[in-house]
């Protein structure tokens, strides 16, 4: 559910304003009134968390690229690893620019060979002038017989000439590097030692990546103390009052605090002679959203906090509902009983690992999701893709449902065809079921008469589905009468649809409403097939997967029955299976999670357009490092 919120608001005197915000910290309940705010000490913070998340990520990068090489333990060395890093990073850039032009230097004089630029000047000092020159072959043959050329190389594509004394018109002589070809490999020789160096300094720094962690984390929690503070507002009556209160002028901090937290917040007002005003928050107003289920529920959180979508404030929380049918579509598409085990065996692993200091919500959910996957596989008999079900044991093929079963299917390709429609009429079934939720919240949520709009969706939604199921999965051996009766009730959905989807006090108003969008209501009736038929997804994503298994089997299985090829059959296993478990992962997160966020969302009205409740507190205990200056 969606906690009630209040809008707070606190007046403080304005000398006291810093004191009444380190005491609002330590409270922790007031998520703060978004505000655009302004101040040197902001833009010095900021700057401040710019370089330290700059040199946290070429540490990080740093570490990750040698991994590998086990690294000796480096003891923390003393200073700021912030601003170290970044000199020595700084440093390397500059190296490594001057790396590229004695390169480009280099390979543009290599092919003259190795001689001294500084003999050309000691020739011209001789009176001997000679003008090295890079020609085509074309301009070569046009060199008048006046200017005396000493030919060095003859290539495909260019001459490389000396002139004697006289330059060659219409042609640029070849610039001479500074360097000769054995002082530029010295040189270059030098900048790379440069670079290693400096890399061997940045790795040493490594061990202060925690460290720098615990600086950003508190630079945030400044930038939040301080972004409070330049968004305090000094009350309009103490502005024009102008010098004569100096000292005396109030300044207010607004923000939202959900309702059971209220007597804690109005005990430190009385407690510190704060002036608090409580109201209910304007429809307009961008209200944080705090969420409160029960432990199980909690378990999603891991994902939606990856996904970073929570209901507005005025939404549907739909929370247990996306739960219930999420681990129902995870088990569908990953819909593999081998596969299942994997996870819950990696589950297990994370569960004994983590058990002593407290097993994570992502573990105890991998846990829930690998078991979801299991008990499908199981129904269905699908372990690990294995095709010829007389390779498994009786009790795996008598454990599964006969009508999805693989076992059943196996028997004929009639029985195949059937369990193959009994499987697209559960997920349109599915499809039925979850949709319906969505508009009965709304129809709890609303409490109007735009609720019978809702309960025409569902009439829309249920003739939809009689349509598609006697389309679809009806046949000769099995004949599904639902035809006759999919018309009137889509029809009768369809009218009070019409005349109440937009219903806001006025009945007439809302079949206008719906004939000025006359368009977008015909185009709701493809979007009521087009949100059901989605739904076949679960079935589809899963018969890919169990495809690909199969296929990988398939593959591995003559070299498995050879001594000579059997280790390359077992790394075929590992590398196929497990390409097909990250792909299935892949297809959860697109198809599992966009019926949860879209069709079934868009049926219950809910638009994710809200954002979490975060209130001004202290995100850590301890304040290691200095970031106030």
């Amino acid at each position: 559910m969606i906690v009630p919120m209040k809008k707070a608001s606190l007046v403080v005197m304005d000398k006291e304003k810093t004191l009444a915000l380190d005491k609002l910290q330590e409270l922790g309940v007031l998520h703060l009134e978004r505000k655009q705010a302004q101040s040197d000490a902001l833009t010095r913070l900021f700057e401040k968390k710019t370089r330290t998340e700059t040199s946290l990520a070429l540490l990080t990068h740093t570490a990750e690229r040698l991994k590998k090489k086990k690294l000796p333990p480096t003891e923390q060395l003393d200073g700021d690893p912030v601003e170290s890093v970044l000199a020595l990073d700084a440093e390397k850039k500059n190296i490594q620019e001057e790396l590229v032009l004695l390169m480009r230097d280099r390979t543009r004089i290599e092919k003259w060979g190795n001689f001294d630029p500084a003999a050309f000047a000691a020739f011209a000092e001789q009176g001997f002038i000679l003008i090295p020159y890079e020609l085509t072959h074309e301009a070569y043959s046009n060199v008048g017989d006046n200017v005396k050329l000493i030919v060095l190389e003859k290539t495909k594509t260019a001459v490389r000439v000396i002139a004697w004394g006289v330059e060659i018109a219409g042609e640029p002589p070849f610039a001479p590097p500074e360097y000769s070809l054995t002082e530029l490999d010295g040189l270059i020789e030098k900048c790379r030692k440069k670079l290693s160096a400096i890399e061997e300094k940045i790795t040493s720094w490594i061990p202060s990546i925690e460290r720098i962690t615990v600086t950003r984390a508190d630079i945030i929690e400044r930038i939040e103390y301080e972004t409070a503070s330049a968004s305090m507002e000094i009350l309009e009556e103490d502005k024009e009052a102008g010098e004569d209160f100096e000292g005396r002028t109030v300044s207010w901090i607004s923000g939202y605090i959900p309702t059971e937290k209220l007597g804690a917040l109005k005990r430190n007002a009385s407690e510190n002679g704060w002036a608090l005003i409580v109201d209910d928050p304007g429809p307009e107003e961008q209200v944080p959203t705090l969420l409160k289920n029960n432990r199980l529920v909690r378990l999603l959180e891991p994902l939606t906090d990856f996904l970073e979508i929570t209901p507005g404030y005025n939404e549907i929380d739909v929370s247990p509902y996306f739960f219930v049918f999420f681990i129902i579509f995870f088990g569908m598409i990953f819909g593999d009983a081998g596969y299942g085990l994997l996870l819950l065996l990696a589950g297990f692993t994370g569960l004994v690992m983590t058990a002593r200091k407290g097993v994570p919500r992502a573990i105890k959910l991998l846990l829930l999701l690998g078991s979801s996957n299991f008990l499908w596989g199981v129904l269905t008999c699908s372990w690990f893709g294995i095709g010829d079900m007389d390779m498994l044991p009786a009790i795996l093929r008598n454990a599964s449902l006969p009508l999805i079963s693989n076992v059943r299917a196996a028997e004929s390709a009639y029985d195949d065809h059937i369990v193959r429609q009994n499987l697209m009429i559960f997920c349109f079934s599915l499809a039925l079921l979850h949709l319906s939720i969505g508009h009965i919240l709304a129809i709890i949520h609303k409490k109007t008469l735009q609720s019978l709009g809702h309960i025409g969706s569902i009439l829309m939604l249920t003739g939809m589905y009689f349509i598609i199921i006697s389309l679809i999965a009806s046949n000769e051996a099995r004949h599904i009468p639902l035809l006759p009766c999919a018309v009137p009730v889509f029809t009768a959905g369809f009218i009070l649809n019409f005349i109440f989807a937009s219903y806001d006090g006025s009945v007439g108003r809302s079949i206008l409403d719906s004939f000025k969008n006359i368009i977008s209501v015909f185009l709701g009736i493809a979007n009521v097939f087009s949100d059901i038929m989605s739904y076949i997804r679960l079935w589809a994503v899963g018969l890919a997967g169990a495809a690909i298994a199969y296929t990988v089997d398939v593959i591995a299985g003559p070299m498995l029955g050879q001594f000579m090829f059997f280790v390359f059959g077992v790394m075929v296993l590992i590398f196929g299976h497990g390409l097909n478990l990250m792909l299935n992962m892949l297809s959860v997160l697109v198809h599992g999670v966009r019926l949860n966020t879209l069709e079934f969302s868009g049926h219950a009205g809910l638009e994710w357009s809200g954002f979490a409740y975060k209130p001004f507190a202290k995100r850590i205990e301890d304040h290691a490092y200095d970031t106030r200056t």
